[in-house]
């Protein structure tokens, strides 16, 4: 029987430990916040609590926390890693995690890859995490060579219960290039959206459009400030894209322009169409 470690028993640990746990894995969890860790055990999902005396007995170990406090887990717990095991991290962010997790797995002879499940939704906590959650999503794999095939294989052969659609190997620039754009900006302007003191009269006046939009404004600010700090340089470029895309809607309308205007939602109507193809 396979054995998998969780560091972090949130929304996306607690979603991996009840995917491996149903797939029939013996799962060890380690959360911060004793009474989760404790709670996962008492209604059978652990196996028991991830600590320096079963460590070495786990096959893959899933870290799902914030990215520093990733690191800080590597860097303490590195030299009780078995050689065999394959490390993980589930962060949303991939420059800072990868270059620590690379070094510190090359120090104690562990493999490590960088990891982002493509899942999730903006609630959090052990309470809202599932064994579907990752269901036909992606996963996005930084591993520390691409032509190790034999490696990747592996990699996707332990991700396996995640029932995923897709295993997507990239390198963290292009991770954290490409999550500026699918994931964070959509978390800043949701978040800036609802701040329209109009927000607080919608009641009545608002449907599908409405709640797709505001739907990941409701989310974990400690978490996302590092994360958008984290990422920083990526992100910024795309503020300030779409600010300069708004400007130009904005500036057709004060000049009453009704053909710049209709070529501008032309042109957004078709990159959905590519976008989609």
């Amino acid at each position: 029987m396979n054995t998998v470690g969780v560091v972090g028993l949130g929304l996306i640990g607690g979603s991996l430990a009840k995917t491996y746990h149903e797939a029939g894995w013996t799962v060890l969890g380690f959360d911060l916040n004793e009474s989760v860790s404790r709670f996962a055990e008492l209604e059978g999902t652990l196996s028991g609590i991830l600590d320096s005396k079963n460590i070495k007995q786990c096959d893959l170990i899933h870290i799902a926390v914030t990215p520093g406090a990733a690191c800080q887990w590597l860097r303490e717990h590195g030299m009780e890693i078995a050689k065999h095991t394959v490390v993980i991290d589930d962060c949303g962010t991939k420059r800072k995690v990868v270059e620590c997790g690379m070094e510190v797995a090359a120090k104690y002879g562990f493999t490590y890859a960088g990891g982002h499940p493509m899942a999730g939704t903006h609630l959090s906590g052990y309470k809202n995490s599932r064994a579907t959650m990752f269901q036909n999503a992606s996963m996005i794999i930084v591993p520390p060579t691409h032509d190790d095939i034999e490696l990747l294989d592996r990699i996707k052969s332990l991700l396996e219960p995640m029932q995923l659609k897709r295993v997507v190997f990239t390198s963290a620039d292009d991770h954290d290039r490409m999550i500026a754009f699918t994931s964070q900006l959509a978390h800043v302007v949701s978040n800036a959206f609802i701040k329209s003191p109009t927000a607080q009269q919608h009641k009545g006046y608002s449907a599908g459009s409405f709640r797709d939009l505001t739907r990941v404004a409701w989310l974990n600010e400690n978490m996302w400030t590092e994360l958008f700090l984290d990422n920083k340089d990526n992100l910024l470029r795309e503020i300030h894209t779409l600010i300069d895309n708004l400007t130009q809607y904005a500036n057709a309308m004060e000049a009453d322009d009704a053909a710049t205007l209709c070529a501008l939602l032309r042109d957004g109507r078709i990159a959905k169409e590519l976008s989609d193809k």
